[in-house]
């Protein structure tokens, strides 16, 4: 049975566990970026990050949902993007992603049934698979896609992220103050 969202049908098991989060981890390449790492010549590093899903992240720690960072790889712009966000749970260098979920967990705590991951890639897999509501961006790969439990219509790094943010606000009846609030 699926109901209606403000991106389109949303299957009706997935509209309660939106209702029930209260901690959303994201990755970084290929969610809240689209993938691409641009190199300069002196070694430097380029991210592109979307203000939208910032606004999104935001909207949610404004109704006090938790928002935390669990990427495989380390980054100085990550650290300052999330830093910016105020997201305070940033797990970075995480070749296995269990480890940043079970220290959130306990940290926080926070049961599964809590708890929303968006990724990417085969390496989400596993923290997906331990949460009640596992989200793939359109662009990830086939395999994450067919295993999630929703997929966004938008892609990493154009939107996915606040897509699922405002579905979770959707889900909680205050999408509207969201919408009114500035950051």
């Amino acid at each position: 049975m699926e109901e209606s969202g403000l991106y389109g049908p949303v299957a009706t098991t997935v509209w309660r566990n939106l209702a029930k989060v209260q901690l959303l981890i994201c990755d970084v390449d290929g969610v809240l970026s689209d993938g691409n790492i641009y190199l300069g010549n002196q070694g430097e590093e380029y991210k592109s990050f979307n203000t939208k899903d910032g606004f999104g992240i935001k909207a949610l720690q404004n109704i006090g949902i938790t928002v935390a960072i669990i990427t495989g790889r380390n980054s100085t712009i990550v650290a300052e993007r999330m830093a910016s966000l105020g997201v305070e749970h940033v797990y970075q260098g995480q070749s296995d992603k269990m480890q940043g979920y079970h220290a959130l967990m306990t940290d926080l705590h926070l049961t599964p049934e809590q708890v929303a991951y968006i990724g990417d890639d085969v390496v989400d897999l596993p923290v997906m698979q331990h949460c009640a509501l596992g989200v793939a961006v359109a662009d990830a790969h086939p395999k994450v896609r067919q295993q999630a439990d929703y997929v966004t219509h938008l892609k990493g790094g154009q939107g996915a992220v606040r897509e699922l943010c405002d579905l979770i606000l959707e889900a909680r009846g205050q999408l509207a103050h969201a919408q009114g609030m500035s950051i």
